[in-house]
This record gives structure tokens, C-alpha cells and sequence, in this order.
């Protein structure tokens, strides 16, 4: 970066990128501690991610939402779309604690930059903090896999990221992909007006029929957070807990809506094609085929670790002390989010202490 560039970059203790969940628990602990920090986010409006989920998704059917600290979500009518109810949850959380944020703002580097300090770089300032708290989690980063023959399909390919909801694919044939909830949700919606809807998934859905605990919870952010103390890729948590076998799973297995088949091997014009000789015809395929973490703008640090990850302990990147990864691997639940907000602040806090005190010795 050039002088001019340094020069330029605003002295701030922490930067925050992203005001979700994770974000947002961090820019409360801190508020808390006192430490001067400045949170940037690139959505248009409070809301993290839950402002792009499509309106069916109404909030009794939301997989899972814990508070954010210091502020329950109360009275949330079950009915109305998930993203108005959290949308204006967040929002009146951050009017509530007083947490400015600054958006839309597109952070598009992290660099090293001077006497220390990191060089945070966007289309809307630069900033120079002393550490990191990157919260951007994966919604801007859906994961399409490769087949044969993908580009030649003459019909509709779209992902969950810009799912529009069921009313689009009325007398549709629709292939949905991918063994997780958003998977399950859009076929029990789109079944209801479609043509018909084929299900197929890489390895065979594993359903719960019982509640699931503490201890299994905890078992499961385990097997996640190993990866990332290895250096591997993340995968959800989501993803090792199983799908809940709710009445409206279980009328879907009746049904045959959930009648799962294995991976197809080929796209063709028309549809769908496994080794075998099977075909189906399709007029749409939908790709619920989950997201990767958004940290591309990280690499300038050089933080990837040879299996591919981010090598991650607790939310401290292990090659930087200074960065630190919230709702990442075993903190990408809204419990876990909240949680590693928190832990990520008390780590820097005891960094910062440490440079100002070695600071005054020097």
C-alpha cells in the first residue's frame, strides 16, 4: 500500500466486518469493554443475512435463532417472514445499544499494514486497527457443484442464495439438490405446486426423532471444530446434527415428497441422468447445496492453511493473533455466534493490554 494509502487509514482499535449475529454480539462485548471499534457491514439495511431469505420462510419455520446478548426477541408473531422479524430485530438491537454501523460498506482487503496495525481497505474508507473481529459468515458465498453436461441444460439452475420462494415454480419439474433443511424446506413448499419434484442427495439424509440435547450439541460443534483446528474447510453444525424429523418431515416422507434418491452423474438438455440409465426431465434444478465462509478479502494475510481452511483456536486465527473468526466452523449457529462474540473480545483485550504495556517499556 503507498504512503498516501496509509496516511489515509483511520487509527481504530478493532475493526468489525459484518453485523449479523456474530457481528453484532461482537460490537456489544465491545461496547462493554470500552474498546474503541468501528463496525462495517455491506448489507443495505440491519439484518445480516436473515434480509435475503426468501418470504415463505416465515419465523416459525426458522431452523433455530438464539438472542443476542443483552436483548430477547420476544412476541415474534410465527407467521410473518423471517427476514421482517429479524431484520427488525437487529435493527432495534443496534438502536438500542448504540451500535453505529456503517453500511453499506464492501470490505475488499485485509492487509498488513503499518507499526503493527492491520489495513482494513474498502470502496468507503481505509481503517489501520490494532486487531479484527471478521464476521462475515457465507451467505455471498453459495457453493454450486460441477456435473457434466451442467451448461447445456436447457432449463432454470438457481441456488437457495436467490431462491424467490414456491408461487415461481407452479407445473414445474423440479430437481432439488442437497440433503440439508433449506433442501427439505423447498421441496415441502414447492411439491405444493409443482409438476413434480425429484430429490437427490450425495449421501443419505440422516433424520432425529428425538429432541436434541446439550451433550449431543456439544458433540456435534466438536467434530466441526476439530476441522478447524486442523486447518480444513468448515462445515456447519447444522450439517452434523442430523435433520429434525418434524410432522411436517414426517408428512413429507408419507407423501413421497421426501423420497430421496442418490446423486445423478450427468445434466443433460432435458434433465437429469444417473449411470444406470435413469432419467428424469426437469424444467428447473435447485441447488440447496449449502455456502462456503466469506473470507476472500483475508488473503492478502496469507491465512489458509494447506488443507484449505483457516487453522482456527477457539476464534483466534492461529497465524494471526490479531484475527479473529466469529461465526466461523463451530460458532456459525446463533448460540455459538454469540458465544465466540464474547470470546473473541476478551482475547483482545488481553492482546491490547499486552502491546500498550510493552509499549510503555519500550
Amino acid at each position: 500500500m503507498n504512503e498516501l494509502g496509509e496516511r489515509e487509514a483511520a487509527a481504530v482499535d478493532v475493526v468489525v466486518v459484518g453485523a449479523g449475529q456474530a457481528g453484532l454480539s461482537g460490537a456489544y462485548h465491545l461496547a462493554r469493554a470500552g474498546i474503541d471499534h468501528v463496525v462495517l457491514d455491506h448489507a443495505p439495511r440491519p439484518g445480516g443475512a436473515w434480509q435475503f431469505r426468501w418470504p415463505s420462510l416465515t419465523y416459525g419455520k426458522v431452523h433455530g435463532m438464539h438472542a443476542l446478548p443483552g436483548m430477547e426477541l420476544t412476541d415474534a408473531d410465527p407467521l410473518r417472514p423471517s427476514s421482517e422479524v429479524i431484520g427488525e430485530y437487529f435493527a432495534a438491537y443496534e438502536e438500542r445499544f448504540g451500535i453505529r454501523v456503517r453500511r453499506p460498506v464492501d470490505v475488499t482487503a485485509v492487509r498488513e499494514g503499518s507499526a503493527g496495525r492491520l489495513l482494513v481497505e474498502s470502496g468507503s474508507g481505509r481503517w489501520a486497527p490494532r486487531a479484527l473481529i471478521n464476521a462475515t459468515g457465507t451467505w455471498d458465498r453459495p457453493f454450486w457443484p460441477r456435473y457434466p453436461g451442467q451448461e447445456t441444460f436447457r432449463g432454470r439452475q438457481l441456488h437457495t442464495a436467490n431462491y424467490p420462494g414456491p408461487q415461481e415454480f407452479a407445473g414445474a419439474r423440479v430437481v432439488v439438490v442437497g440433503g440439508g433443511t433449506s433442501a427439505v424446506q423447498h421441496l415441502l413448499e414447492v411439491s405444493e405446486v409443482s409438476a413434480e419434484t425429484t430429490w437427490v442427495t450425495r449421501r443419505p439424509p440422516v433424520f432425529r426423532d428425538r429432541d436434541f440435547g446439550e451433550s449431543a450439541g456439544r458433540a456435534a460443534v466438536a467434530l466441526v471444530e476439530d476441522r478447524v483446528r486442523r486447518g480444513l474447510p468448515p462445515q456447519s453444525v447444522v450439517s452434523v446434527t442430523g435433520l429434525a424429523l418434524t410432522d411436517a418431515v414426517r408428512a413429507g416422507l408419507d407423501s413421497g415428497v421426501l423420497d430421496r434418491r442418490p446423486m445423478f452423474d450427468v445434466i443433460t438438455p432435458t434433465g437429469v441422468t444417473w449411470a444406470d440409465g435413469r432419467h428424469v426431465d426437469a424444467d428447473v434444478i435447485l441447488w440447496a447445496t449449502g455456502f462456503r465462509a466469506a473470507v476472500d478479502h483475508l488473503a492478502p494475510l496469507r491465512l489458509r492453511e494447506p488443507g484449505g481452511g483457516i487453522r482456527v483456536e477457539g476464534t483466534r486465527a492461529v497465524r494471526d493473533e490479531r484475527i479473529h473468526l466469529v461465526g466461523y466452523g463451530p460458532s456459525a449457529s446463533t448460540i455459538g455466534a454469540n458465544r465466540a462474540g464474547g470470546a473473541a473480545v476478551r482475547e483482545i483485550r488481553r492482546l491490547l493490554s499486552r502491546e500498550t504495556a510493552e509499549a510503555g517499556r519500550a
